[in-house]
């Protein structure tokens, strides 16, 4: 008897330590999100829902009335046409097929209350047939006014005079990081918006295909796709500033890079363009500016080579030859001048010389800081293309 009592207690001893162990080991190795759950409820009880100091809402209702859908075709008879033009340019091109008319769609912004309708040129280039979609529903039929292919803006009007036309913002005021809606008919999914941030400005991504391209492009990752292309960027006002353009895409959808067209650089195209009847006549915006030289660095040169040519510089953009004509033979600047500024910033080598010239146009004058032998002389120069 008594060995059964010892063994009774001493199993109820050990019973009590493997539980106690247990809870211990439980304790030891809770779930840290069950920590973190509780100390969140905690939290949770005072917890003040932050406000957004805005919506989209104003901005999304003051553009949707004036972002209008855009179907273009190629009618029979022109594709027939650009088939025997084809085959005149490349008689082997009958081989590999014969393309029917062209199809496709896109979006466009009214500018007008009487109509005008800005879009971008590849939208429509091919097209003589076009029918618009207002957001309310209303369907019209279209006419090509006018196009600027280096820029790929293109103008189109239909018969109305009761639209409301999108306020027109300043592209030059736009900064990296604001809010931006892109508002157009992506997939033929009409009257969509799409928020994002200002990527980025200035963008050059070699999508405009003509000698004298015009790319200046805002980047915004506001989603842009196919069919998006013609319709409106615009801030948080409902205010335009840019026309939706292209995409940079591996799948040929939406990768979060989207361009657009500043605002500031579509207006004088599109009031030159309505003004003339359809002809631009402005200036040729893709014109690139050019001095007119061949030039070398001044640090490339040998010490013999400086001698024999009188260069007492160690450093900047050596003229070696200038064309006859050209803007810096004919401001006055002579063959081993070596210009060290223009529009006193320090030019040192021919990269610092290009960087500048890239933000120039034909018609600026510019002034060029240079030496002659050893004295320092400085020149405005009327910049040609």
């Amino acid at each position: 008897m008594k060995q059964f009592i010892s063994l009774l207690f001493a199993g109820v001893i050990g019973g009590i330590a493997t539980v106690g162990g247990l809870k211990y080991y439980d304790s030891k190795n809770t779930p840290a999100s069950s920590a973190t759950s509780q100390v969140a409820t905690a939290h949770n009880v005072n917890y003040t829902p932050v406000n957004v100091p805005f919506d989209f809402t104003v901005a999304a209702s003051k553009s949707l009335d004036a972002v209008v859908h855009i179907k273009a075709a190629e009618s029979n008879e022109s594709a027939y046409r650009r088939q025997l033009q084809l085959q005149r340019s490349d008689p082997f091109s009958f081989f590999f097929g014969q393309r029917g008319p062209e199809k496709g769609s896109g979006s466009g912004v009214i500018i007008s209350q009487d109509g005008y309708i800005v879009t971008n040129n590849h939208v429509v280039d091919f097209a003589d047939q076009l029918e618009v979609t207002l957001h309310d529903g209303r369907v019209f039929d279209a006419v090509k006014v006018g196009t600027y292919p280096n820029a790929d803006i293109a103008v189109i009007k239909i018969k109305a005079d009761d639209l409301k036309p999108i306020k027109y913002g300043n592209s030059d005021d736009v900064k990296v990081g604001q809010w931006a809606l892109a508002v157009g008919n992506p997939f033929d999914l009409t009257s969509t918006v799409t928020a994002g941030i200002i990527s980025a400005k200035g963008r050059s991504i070699d999508v405009i295909h003509t000698k004298d391209a015009v790319e200046n492009f805002i980047q915004t990752d506001a989603a842009v796709n196919p069919g998006n292309s013609g319709g409106a960027l615009v801030d948080v006002d409902g205010n335009l500033i840019g026309i939706n353009t292209a995409i940079a895409t591996p799948t040929g959808t939406y990768a979060g890079y989207a361009f657009a067209i500043p605002v500031n650089q579509i207006i004088p195209i599109v009031e030159n363009i309505i003004k003339n009847n359809g002809d631009y006549s402005g200036p040729n915006l893709g014109a690139k500016p050019s001095l007119g030289v061949i030039v070398a660095n001044v640090s490339d040169l040998t010490p013999e080579q400086k001698n024999e040519n009188g260069i007492d510089a160690k450093s900047g953009v050596l003229l070696l030859e200038l064309q006859n004509g050209g803007s810096a033979q004919y401001s006055g600047l002579l063959p081993n001048d070596v210009i060290i500024k223009v529009n006193d910033i320090a030019v040192n080598t021919i990269e610092d010389l290009k960087g500048i010239m890239k933000k120039l146009k034909p018609d600026d004058t510019i002034s060029v800081s240079f030496k002659r032998g050893n004295q320092i002389k400085q020149l405005d120069v009327k910049l040609r293309s």
